[in-house]
């Protein structure tokens, strides 16, 4: 996941830069097309990617957490 991922954003950056220094007539879709990939696929993966073993309720505001930083606060 970790290569294709590195992958696929090499590759919409590639793209984007190989779109905007050459003067083909479909240069502007195609750094289009790459924007778009980045937006819709490459992000969402890296997110899945990068908090799928993690448990949001660590990273949620309750009363719990919100002691455990007092506490630490106070040291």
């Amino acid at each position: 996941m970790k290569y294709l991922i590195t992958l696929l954003a090499i590759a919409s950056f590639g793209s984007i830069i190989f779109g905007y220094f050459t003067e083909s007539e479909y240069a502007q879709k195609g750094i289009g097309l790459c924007v778009s990939g980045l937006c819709l696929v490459v992000i969402p993966l890296f997110s899945y990617y990068r908090w799928k073993d993690r448990d949001v309720k660590d990273y949620m505001l309750t009363q719990e957490n919100l002691d455990k930083m007092r506490e630490r606060g106070k040291n």
